[in-house]
């Protein structure tokens, strides 16, 4: 086992992760209370941790524990928590104006991140930017320009993906029933094609000898099911979010985007919880060399100090009439101030590097414990973005959704953050700033719990 170091960073210098009740604790368990009483049922909720403040990689709960968060917010806060810089340039930004119509009227720091914007999505092309408040907004507004662009009623999704919860988004997503359970009709025209899950393959080969099935599989749908000239766009996750951070084989989007041209489709990518750096790039698709034609991105874009979702697209297919599409709050004064900074903090600090490198470390680390744990039964992701499918058995990848469940809280119970992903998949994706103490920490902790989990099962 490594030795444990606490991190400089911290505002709490000195303490790192620290449980002195549990979770929830009194004053916790009081508000959790309260919440059930008036706040919608739909939230999940998973852990009854109730935030009072963090900073760095750190987050602090209203009884006094101190968790080091691995899931970055929800994998919102690249720049991690209270961001002194974020901070300022809100507050410069609220003490000169807090709204003006962006729909209607102009101000110049939405023209600046959309400048920003344009610069760093891949593609060498003119491009637009449509601002809105979430994920899901940006999403719609793709789905939106897609079908306004080529006139065309349909769209090709993915088995296992998730968009969002609002109708557009959520008739594009198929990782859980629940997400449509008793909210039909949804969108008509969606087409659902198996996402290439290569260690759960769905055609029962193995890459890379399989001669891209899941791509012959699309071909065959097209000649049988799916009238080409009717779609309008494909819309993928790079590597799925929800579903547990499942990574196509190389090649695979290379193949898509070669459909795409062959019938004049449109390439959407969701890089919503992939994109500005977590991967170890700038946005997920550059791994393959792949240029989408409108970019979706919402998460840490704000680094989680207001609303904004952002949908970025070739000038020629951005092309909708005034009053087509708009939203009030979309790019509002204050996400616009916070996400200009943060997208220079990710340049000066040279945070998608740290992601790439720190990234590396983690997956050698996990690697490691797949190879001597019964229940890991893979290790995926790129960068700062890595998931650990949990299994009974390795040999026949038995899903272990019970382990998996008793690890995030054994994890818990020691002051780590992890998140559940998929049907029995772990989460982490650590702030963009971590140093290599703190990730060393995290890491120790995780295998600790790991060890305690597999002593009682």
């Amino acid at each position: 086992m490594r030795k444990q170091k606490i991190t400089k960073t911290s505002k709490w210098n000195g303490v790192g992760p620290k449980v002195v009740v549990d979770i929830p604790g009194p004053r916790a368990k009081k508000i959790v209370e309260r919440d059930s009483k008036v706040m919608s049922p739909s939230y999940t909720r998973a852990e009854a941790i109730v935030a009072s403040d963090g900073w760095g990689c750190y987050v602090r709960d209203v009884d006094g524990n101190v968790l080091l968060d691995l899931s970055s917010g929800m994998f919102v806060l690249n720049y991690g928590y209270s961001h002194p810089r974020l901070i300022t340039a809100v507050e410069r930004q609220m003490k000169k104006l807090t709204h003006f119509a962006g729909t209607d009227f102009y101000y110049e720091s939405q023209v600046e991140l959309a400048e920003r914007l344009t610069k760093i999505t891949p593609g060498n092309f003119s491009k637009r930017v449509y601002f809105g408040n979430s994920g899901a907004e940006s999403v719609e507004a793709a789905f939106k320009c897609a079908r306004w662009h080529t006139r065309r009623p349909r769209i090709i999704s993915y088995t296992g993906a998730f968009h969002g919860r609002t109708f557009g988004a959520m008739s594009l997503s198929s990782a859980n029933v629940l997400h449509h359970r008793n909210f039909s009709p949804l969108v008509p025209g969606v087409s659902f094609m198996p996402y290439p899950y290569c260690y759960r393959c769905p055609f029962g080969k193995e890459c890379p000898d399989c001669g891209f099935a899941c791509i012959d599989f699309i071909r065959d749908q097209l000649r049988k099911v799916v009238p080409p000239e009717e779609v309008a766009a494909v819309i993928t996750e790079p590597i799925q979010g929800t579903s547990g951070y499942i990574v196509p084989p190389d090649g695979y989007f290379n193949e898509i985007k070669k459909l795409c041209e062959e019938n004049d489709w449109i390439f959407i990518a969701d890089e919503i919880q992939t994109g500005l750096g977590r991967t170890g790039k700038m946005f997920a698709m550059e791994h393959w060399g792949v240029v989408p034609d409108i970019v979706c991105i919402a998460k840490a874009l704000s680094g989680g100090i207001a609303p904004i979702g952002a949908t970025i697209a070739k000038a020629k297919v951005m092309d909708w009439e005034p009053g087509a599409h708009a939203s009030t709050f979309g790019g509002n004064l204050v996400a616009c101030a916070a996400a200009i900074e943060g997208m220079k903090i990710i340049e000066e600090q040279n945070l998608v590097k740290n992601a790439a490198k720190m990234g590396d470390y983690m997956f050698k680390r996990l690697k490691e414990l797949e190879e001597k744990s019964k229940l890991i039964g893979e290790v995926r992701g790129k960068g700062l973005l890595l998931g650990l499918e949990m299994v009974k058995d390795k040999r026949t990848k038995e899903r272990a959704p019970k382990e998996r469940n008793m690890l995030v809280e054994e994890a818990l119970r020691r002051g780590l953050i992890v998140f559940r992903g998929g049907r029995s998949v772990i989460r982490i994706a650590p702030p963009l700033i971590i140093q290599p103490e703190e990730l060393e920490l995290g890491l120790n902790i995780f295998e600790e719990s790991l060890r305690e989990v597999e002593r009682k099962v």
